[in-house]
């Protein structure tokens, strides 16, 4: 049976309960995070962009150390970095103290389109929290923050 994204009415015991009002936020977010960088084009995705601003941060990394730090699984790790990199966004390059590890980096052009989807995440950060006035919006990030545990 396939979900809708969003239903017309919501039951009762549902409509109040932070775990489903989380999840409709979310899901609201996925889809606008999709379009927004589908609009972008190049084909890249929230993972992409999570990539990106961590090699960005944090300077050259070996692949496995990238995808714990992200919490992204190995193997969605080597594909998105295979986009990556083929779109010149990373370099990879053998360790020469490891041999079989691989270091990333990001590139000049990397960089630059994670400028180009700072400004796209902007825009759909504005456009999802538009319902909210300015202190609340600072108050929902500090409350999601404590329900992340950070």
């Amino acid at each position: 049976m396939r979900e809708h994204a969003a239903p017309q009415r919501t039951p009762d015991r549902l409509k109040d309960r932070p775990t489903w009002l989380l999840g409709q936020a979310a899901a609201r977010a996925s889809a606008l995070l999709a379009a927004g960088f589908a609009e972008h084009g190049n084909g890249l995705r929230g993972y992409h962009y999570r990539l990106l601003v961590a090699l960005e941060q944090w300077g050259p990394e070996s692949q496995a150390d990238l995808g714990r730090d992200t919490g992204i699984d190995r193997s969605d790790v080597t594909a998105a970095l295979s986009d990556l990199e083929g779109l010149g966004l990373v370099a990879r390059e053998i360790d020469p103290a490891h041999r079989r590890r691989k270091i990333v980096s990001i590139t000049a052009a990397g960089s630059a389109t994670l400028r180009e989807l700072d400004t796209v995440l902007d825009g759909i950060q504005e456009e999802l929290l538009a319902p909210l006035s300015a202190a609340q919006q600072k108050q929902f990030v500090e409350i999601m923050r404590r329900l992340n545990g950070h």
